[in-house]
């Protein structure tokens, strides 16, 4: 049987990051589409995981990308309309039990593109 991974998220003024969370991932499998993310993967102990978000706004697909970890799956999620905050990650005003708020992550960002710019530099480079 396939279950949905814990998922953490937060907001920022280009991207929309969502972190994956499965320890020794295999096969991982992430789509990223401009309405919907779509994850799959299983773990050490053959579990497998399922997650599908109907994402609250149009995302630039092209310009996303994912970076996989011992501990999880993150994903950089370009947002179609910069600047804008979103007050959700889903689509529908319902909050799934497995999706939660990163708040390690998250603040309030106004002005704060160069530090997210350095962030995905830092991301890209591992």
């Amino acid at each position: 049987p396939r279950q949905p991974a814990k998922t953490l998220w937060y907001d920022r003024p280009r991207y929309v990051y969502l972190e994956f969370c499965v320890e020794d991932s295999q096969d991982a499998r992430v789509v990223i589409e401009e309405q919907r993310v779509v994850f799959s993967c299983r773990n050490a102990d053959g579990v497998e995981f399922y997650n599908e978000i109907n994402l609250y706004d149009r995302v630039n697909s092209k310009d996303s990308q994912d970076k996989r970890s011992p501990r999880s799956i993150t994903c950089f999620v370009r947002k179609w309309k910069e600047k804008v905050a979103w007050p959700r990650i889903t689509k529908e005003n319902i909050k799934p039990a497995w999706l939660s708020v990163d708040f390690d992550n998250w603040r309030d960002w106004e002005g704060d593109e160069e530090v997210e710019k350095a962030m995905v530099e830092q991301y890209a480079e591992v």
